[in-house]
């Protein structure tokens, strides 16, 4: 039918409808914050499949409502106050927008027909449940106060100590003072955020790098702020610029076992990273939650920076149990008592029950012999995922020393997001690129965790998830 039809305006309206809906879902879920810019008309018309005029007249609907406002030769922002929260509206549905809520969403709520590729976490098979019951067992023998009284909320002292001496031996010196456990590693990035940030400040992240830095600093109203990740860690040049434009508050990054690419930092980026932050008063975040997973333990920046301007986070969710989490922070001395307030006002005392548990694990050989063995197959199992994605054209961006994850590229133009919907559709939950990736540039790439990757299943859906786009 030609153009200017009856039936062409009508589908040229709710075209338009669908990309004024897809601007205000991600303005109410907070993907866009007040006085972020949009996406060009360009991009956004090749993201959602639609013509340039269509979003131009959705962006004019849009201005005129006041939900977002034009500035010539520079773009759309965001106008609208920010919308509460409305976890009602997030629900798992298999067609809402893949953004960084959607990998948990799909995989946290999952049926046990589910294949989960993209998930974070090592299959429960993998977990040291016998260990695990014997520690509950001696917990149930423990004094009543234990049992049922609040924790100190700098958390169990001889907790504590072991990690002190965990950290210790990976060449990062601290005191058991100076280190405080939280309910998980989570948690403590929260807590530095409530601590370092205010709304408005920027917080820089790598580009990629871990979904959920994005949607924990969404709910602080930071403007984020992507890095570019190279096989080597941050892109030190462009971490320089982007320090002298951006006058950040904060950096969060992984510095061993990148996730999602699996990356360990070079000693030489190491030095050039602490250099410019010290430079520019910057404060790093390292969590450091895969260092368990590591069979030569790389370079860390608390290490060389002595926990002056580097705050330090790990977590045991990721090797003994996500039913019973348990983080820690190490930071200086007098950072320390504040995030102790911090805790008391958000959690008031400390899990006690969850931190007996891991001390019980810690002070035998089980949890040794646990990560050793999950060491061992993870190298394994990254292996063979490699050679099976290899065989249907998705290839590693690395290939990384240990670790869980592989960050491949999927062959010519295909779109991840795509991809993912139609393999959610077929029970295998996949983690598409651009949820990774604060500036939008991963459409064509997946993570991989290979613990997760031995159903032939997921390959059968990807190959023919492949062919048919």
């Amino acid at each position: 039918m030609a153009d200017g039809s009856p039936l062409s305006h009508a589908a040229d309206t709710s075209l338009v409808g669908k990309v004024m809906a897809t601007i205000e879902s991600r303005i109410a879920s907070r993907s866009l914050t007040p006085g972020a810019r949009l996406p060009s008309i360009r991009a956004l018309a090749e993201t959602l499949g639609v013509s340039k005029s269509t979003v131009v007249t959705a962006y004019d609907r849009l201005a005129a409502e006041g939900t977002i406002q034009s500035r010539p030769g520079s773009g759309f922002y965001v106008a609208a106050p920010l919308a509460p929260l409305a976890v009602a509206d997030l629900g798992p549905r298999l067609d809402r927008a893949v953004d960084p809520f959607w990998i948990s969403r799909q995989a946290l709520e999952a049926g046990p027909e589910m294949r989960m590729p993209g998930c974070g976490w090592l299959p429960d098979s993998w977990m040291p449940h016998a260990d695990i019951r014997r520690a509950l067992r001696s917990l149930a023998r423990a004094d009543t106060g234990t049992l049922v009284e609040y924790g100190s909320p700098r958390g169990l002292p001889a907790l504590r100590q072991i990690v002190a001496r965990r950290l210790a031996e990976r060449g990062i010196e601290t005191s058991p003072d100076h280190v405080v456990l939280t309910d998980s590693g989570t948690q403590a990035i929260d807590l530095v955020c409530r601590f370092l940030v205010e709304p408005g400040d920027t917080v820089l992240l790598d580009d990629p790098s871990y979904f959920n830095f994005q949607t924990l600093l969404r709910s602080h109203r930071v403007k984020i702020v992507g890095v570019p990740y190279t096989p080597a860690g941050p892109d030190v040049k462009a971490f320089a610029e982007i320090l002298d434009r951006e006058k950040p508050r904060l950096y969060i990054t992984n510095s061993g076992l990148h996730n999602p690419t699996g990356v360990t930092l070079s000693p030489t980026v190491v030095h050039q990273v602490l250099k410019l932050a010290e430079r520019a008063g910057l404060t790093i975040l390292e969590d450091d939650v895969y260092a368990d997973l590591e069979v030569n333990p790389g370079p860390r920046l608390a290490t060389y920076d002595g926990l002056e301007n580097v705050i330090h986070l790990g977590s045991f969710s990721k090797t003994l149990t996500a039913a019973g989490r348990c983080g820690f922070i190490a930071a200086r001395p007098d950072w320390v008592e504040a995030l102790v307030d911090l805790r008391i006002s958000t959690t008031f005392g400390g899990g006690r029950m969850t931190s007996e548990i891991v001390l019980h694990l810690l002070r035998s050989a089980a949890y040794r012999r646990h990560v050793e063995g999950v060491r061992t197959r993870l190298a394994e199992a990254m292996a063979r995922t490699a050679d099976r994605l290899a065989r249907i054209g998705i290839d590693p961006w690395v290939r990384p020393a240990a670790g869980m994850f592989l960050w491949c590229r999927l062959p010519g133009d295909t779109d991840a997001a795509d991809l993912a919907r139609f393999a959610l559709k077929h029970q295998v939950v996949l983690a598409p690129g651009n949820t990774f990736s604060p500036s939008q540039t991963a459409r064509n790439f997946l993570r991989f965790n290979v613990a997760q990757c031995d159903d032939p299943h997921i390959y059968d859906v990807l190959q023919r998830g492949l062919e048919r786009g």
